[in-house]
């Protein structure tokens, strides 16, 4: 008997009907072995139902028969570009013409008295029984006896789901008796699931409903165990693999520094703070994600471990994705560590030469302590005296190789995440389960929930009136467009055009901004410092205050066609408001053309926790997008979904912890595993 991986990495040319032609189009579909065919799963399924007399067809149903062909074959022009080709079929009840349309090679295509299964939506036409675009098959028992569900697959030019059915067929036949299954029978019995063999060939030729069903749950179950296990054991080999370096944290400047701050810190903070403790004088490499809302204030614990870094005698580097938040970072921390010595630097790509290597040799003496910037702080030249600490704001927005490059300017530096996207526990811990992960879902004391609503174009004046009577009060606004110049064809206002309009209509007598991608970064932060020192009370202004600057007097939030913004997007624009004592508001103007953009404005309204809404974005628009698992440097999955298969996900977490409390028992399966995500997760978040 061969191996299971001897027939699975066989060429699919080794199966019947797979020639070079067809072995050519399915490798459009990455199909090269037996194994990748059986592993190609369905993207949806059809029933056939029971296939019947032809005397017993029912006008305008779709339906199944088993039939012959008459050798006759007739095709009539009906125009230039039409003709209609018509076969005659039979069985012991009655008979019936196939009817199709430019199918010219249908008329010698099937041989008379063989017995074929023919399926397609019935019609009577001047008293005959006609079948409509049938699809048709040669009759097999195996295949076409009573009801069947028949797999429905991706495909790409060239390839007929006829073909797609017929290679899994013979891949089936190829591998039955021979699958290996990496789980042993406690764990199939302590989670109630399917054994490997079953489940491939019910995901494909599912014998009932039940049977897909437990078939689905197996494979799923599989996909999202093995990456689930691969991240676990990866933290765990890096624990014990990277020595980190071990920080003091008895100091009373700790303290003193906590009280300083002109605030109390939450309890959420509080709880991080002392996880981030125990990191940093565990001896382990701390590698911990931080997720919390906008304006949560994940930054102060930032400036905590930064803080505990200077003391003990090492560097630290903060990196933002662009130069508005790199400044604002500058900024915050320059407050923090005003009443102490650490020396804060700041890198970006708009320095001059001179400014640039001046903080570049300073950098390397060690005279700086701290180093936030962008990108720019990856660049060769940029050398460290003893950087021990990273911390990342906005992750999502960097690539795995761009946070690689951060992290070897030290050795073994410790690592702290920071994101303002909220994602639901269960998925972050699929997804980021090679991290320790801390939330904060406080928001600070005295904060007010920002209240939002959507209104109409037709309403769009009566906002305007609603900014002008906020920011004659004293307070600040924002309008957000999605277009900086009107050269879209969609109906949008862009940020220009609205400028313009408003600076010689309403808002004439009001100082006004404007901010957009295509500016200078120098002009951006000319607009964004006068913004902040109240020059201008109104700031026009595209998508790129998203990750902006913290203005406490801003308490306005005007989105102009919100429709053409997603949920997690909004939630960001609206978290630009908010951030002082003032009631703060936020206006969707947008006319909701589809169910899904009145849903999102919906949720907007009723919803303020980013976790919240979070987990709606989620179940609207998939785990795509949403998580950036290219940039995180994951597989993608080919049959799980994060958003429907949370309560198998509940599970995989179970069995996990289960597993890796007994590894010997399940090596089988931990070698299997670690050798499926040898290539994909070598280099992925602790690199």
């Amino acid at each position: 008997m061969q191996g299971t991986m001897d027939i699975l990495s066989q060429d699919i040319r080794k199966l019947k009907g797979i020639g070079e032609k067809k072995a050519c189009l399915l490798r459009n579909l990455n199909i090269e072995t037996i194994g990748d065919a059986i592993c190609f799963y369905p993207r949806g399924y059809e029933n056939w139902e029971l296939a019947k007399p032809l005397s017993a067809a029912i006008q305008g149903q779709t339906e199944s028969f088993v039939v012959c062909f008459k050798n006759s074959a007739e095709i009539k022009k009906i125009s230039n570009r039409i003709k209609i080709i018509k076969r005659t079929i039979y069985d012991k009840t009655s008979m019936a013409a196939c009817i199709w349309f430019n199918q010219a090679f249908r008329t010698s295509l099937y041989k008379s008295n063989n017995l074929y299964f023919v399926r397609g939506k019935v019609d009577i036409k001047y008293g005959e029984l006609q079948i409509l675009n049938p699809i048709v098959e040669e009759y097999s028992s195996e295949r076409h006896e009573g009801t069947k569900i028949l797999p429905i697959y991706s495909l790409t030019e060239g390839l007929t789901q006829n073909d797609l059915r017929n290679l899994h067929f013979e891949a089936l036949k190829a591998v039955k008796g021979n699958i290996r299954d990496e789980f042993d029978i406690g764990l199939i019995n302590r989670y109630n699931l399917a054994d490997k063999e079953f489940a491939l060939f019910n995901i494909h030729y599912p014998e009932s409903s039940v049977h897909l069903e437990q078939a689905r749950n197996r494979l799923v179950f599989e996909e999202l165990l093995a990456l689930r296990l691969a991240l676990c054991l990866i933290r765990k080999n890096n624990k014990e693999k990277y020595k980190g370096i071990v920080f003091d944290t008895t100091y009373d400047n700790y303290d003193s520094f906590i009280s300083s701050l002109p605030y109390e810190l939450t309890q959420a903070q509080l709880k991080v703070i002392y996880e981030v403790q125990g990191d940093l004088k565990s001896g382990i490499v701390m590698n911990r994600l931080l997720q919390g809302d906008v304006g949560s204030g994940k930054t102060v614990i930032a400036a905590f471990a930064i803080f505990c870094s200077f003391m003990n005698g090492y560097q630290s580097a903060i990196m933002v994705p662009t130069e508005i938040l790199a400044k604002q970072h500058f900024d915050s921390f320059t407050a923090f560590f005003r009443s102490t010595d650490l020396r804060i630097g700041f890198l970006s790509g708009s320095l001059s030469k001179n400014a640039g290597n001046d903080i570049k040799d300073k950098l390397a003496r060690g005279e700086i302590h701290l180093l936030v910037g962008t990108h720019a702080i990856i660049q060769e030249d940029v050398i460290f005296k003893q950087l021990a600490l990273v911390v990342t704001d906005e992750q999502h927005r960097f690539g795995v190789r761009q946070r690689v490059l951060l992290q070897e300017k030290g050795l073994n530096p410790h690592v702290l995440v920071m994101s303002a996207t909220p994602i639901p526990r269960t998925i972050s811990l699929m997804v980021y389960g090679d991290l320790d992960i801390s939330v904060i879902d406080q928001l600070p004391p005295g904060r007010k929930a920002v209240k939002s609503y959507h209104v109409p174009q037709s309403m769009r004046d009566r906002v305007y009136e609603f900014v002008h009577k906020q920011v004659s009060e004293g307070s600040q606004a924002y309008i957000v467009c999605p277009v900086i110049e009107n050269s879209d064809s969609r109906d949008s206002k862009s940020a220009v055009e609205i400028f313009t309009t408003l600076k010689g209509g309403k808002f004439s007598n009001i100082s006004m901004g404007l901010l957009h991608g295509k500016m200078t970064s120098a002009e951006k932060d000319n607009v964004m410092r006068m913004f902040i020192a109240k020059k201008y009370m109104i700031l026009v202004s595209t998508t790129v205050i998203e990750v902006g600057v913290n203005v406490p007097n801003a308490s306005v939030m005007v989105i102009e066609n919100a429709d053409r913004f997603g949920l997690a997007q909004l939630h960001q624009l609206r978290g630009r408001v908010g951030r002082g004592s003032n009631q703060s508001y936020c206006m969707l103007i947008a006319d909701t053309k589809t169910e899904g953009a009145l849903e999102r404005m919906k949720i907007m309204i009723k919803y303020n926790d980013g976790f919240a809404i979070a987990e709606m974005d989620l179940k609207l628009r998939g785990s795509g997008d949403f998580l950036g698992t290219r940039q995180h440097g994951l597989p993608e999955f080919k049959i799980a979904s994060l958003v429907n298969d949370v309560n198998i996900i509940r599970n995989v977490q179970s069995a996990t912890e289960w597993i890796l409390d007994d590894p010997y028992r399940h090596s089988m399966l931990i070698k299997t595993v670690e050798h499926q995500f040898e290539k994909n997760l070598t280099n992925t978040i602790l690199n």
